[in-house]
């Protein structure tokens, strides 16, 4: 069944890419991550920090989740809202177009039958 909701998105590759120690919370997080995941070649990638985030402290990334779907969810409402304004604005222009331009084509008529 291929609909709307079939949509593949990919993979954010960001989520390979390996965190590098630079403020104390990353600090923390690498080692941490580190810890539990145990990665042979001791790289921590942004994924093992978020599969380790939703183990270990879900209420967290549920928070950013819900925010993230809200504002995504809001920010697509004023998306259809300001292109129905503009369409209704073309459709307006274009109808107004063809509305002078059959009074031009009655007041020709008028003036050749006169």
């Amino acid at each position: 069944m291929n609909n709307n909701t079939d949509i593949d998105l990919g993979e954010n590759p960001m989520l390979h890419e390996a965190v590098e120690k630079g403020n104390p919370l990353k600090n923390f997080l690498v080692e941490y991550v580190g810890s539990v995941k145990q990665p042979k070649d001791n790289t921590v990638t942004t994924e093992m920090i978020v599969e380790t985030m939703a183990k270990d402290f879900p209420e967290f990334l549920m928070v950013v989740a819900e925010e993230n779907f809200m504002r995504g969810y809001h920010q697509a409402l004023v998306d259809v809202e300001e292109g129905e304004a503009a369409m209704k604005a073309e459709l307006e222009k274009t109808n107004s177009k063809k509305t002078k331009g059959k009074k031009k084509s009655a007041g020709r008529r008028k003036s050749k039958a006169g």
